[in-house]
């Protein structure tokens, strides 16, 4: 019975841990296939004069434009100056989201006390966040920080604590009947129950410090993607503002990725069914 078992069983796990070698079944190249349609679409339709060229440049002017500042170094100064703010800001909303977070969500006196607060600040618009920090801290890079980490902060403080108070009781129960100590059911059943909506969180939260670097940059900078995007409307030349938004979508498509290859190692051990795959 057992030999029977375990031939059921192995060619599963053997399969699970074979890489798609495949090109033409793999996740990127499956992933590339509706961009490169409306690329080709895009340039078609603009080289044909079916939409205006000064409100919609074909992909490769644009491509021309970004080629062109990179060769000419001017690029990658900008890019390096969001991507300095966007981690700076991620590292300093992610660290102030898991430490309130864990508190609220583990501690119902400081969810009390906390929570609506945080709560109405959630509800506060992005840009009504600009003229205060500016008034506060200054035009610098402060204020920019700043603001993308609190554009960080609410998606993973909101999902951490959910977790944490979703947590299933039954599991609460089983570490009291083995007499864990709360560092102990705090680092054995709360912190891997919760940790699923933790990492969902971060990666909700660094998409929303890149849209909220966008909103630090086009007020008071003078150097970065954002920045490009304003001059580029003032120049009047759509191909900048769209070569901007390209790579705002290229870097945050990246870093996206690196977080869900992170949360896929780490999760591992669930049993979901992206792992049974």
């Amino acid at each position: 019975m057992s030999s029977q078992s375990e031939t059921a069983v192995r060619p599963s796990v053997e399969r699970r841990g074979k890489p798609n070698l495949n090109p033409f079944t793999s996740n990127l190249f499956i992933g590339s296939l509706l961009p490169i349609v409306l690329i080709i679409i895009w340039e078609v339709a603009s080289r044909n004069g079916w939409v205006a060229p000064y409100l919609l440049p074909a992909p490769s002017v644009v491509l021309e434009e970004i080629v062109g500042m990179a060769q000419e170094g001017e690029l990658w100064g900008h890019i390096s100056i969001t991507l300095y703010r966007v981690f700076a800001g991620f590292l300093l909303g992610m660290i102030a989201a898991a430490i309130l977070g864990a508190a609220t969500g583990y501690s119902r006196i400081v969810e009390k006390i906390l929570d609506p607060m945080l709560q109405a600040l959630r509800a506060i618009p992005s840009l009504a966040w600009v003229p205060l920090f500016v008034l506060w801290i200054g035009i610098g890079e402060a204020s920019k920080i700043t603001l993308v980490a609190v554009g960080v902060f609410f998606p993973i403080y909101l999902n951490l604590t959910s977790g944490i108070q979703g947590v299933d009781r039954k599991l609460i129960e089983v570490g009291r009947m083995y007499h864990f100590t709360s560092l102990q059911q705090i680092r054995k059943i709360i912190f891997p129950a919760a940790l699923p909506s933790f990492l969902v969180g971060v990666r909700s939260g660094l998409s929303l410090g890149w849209m909220f670097v966008v909103a630090a940059e086009l007020l008071g900078a003078s150097q970065g993607l954002g920045y490009l995007m304003v001059f580029g409307q003032n120049t009047s030349s759509p191909e900048l503002v769209i070569g901007s938004i390209v790579l705002f979508a290229i870097f945050g498509k990246i870093t996206d990725e690196i977080l869900k290859r992170i949360q896929t190692r780490t999760l591992r051990w669930q049993d979901s069914i992206e792992n049974s795959v």
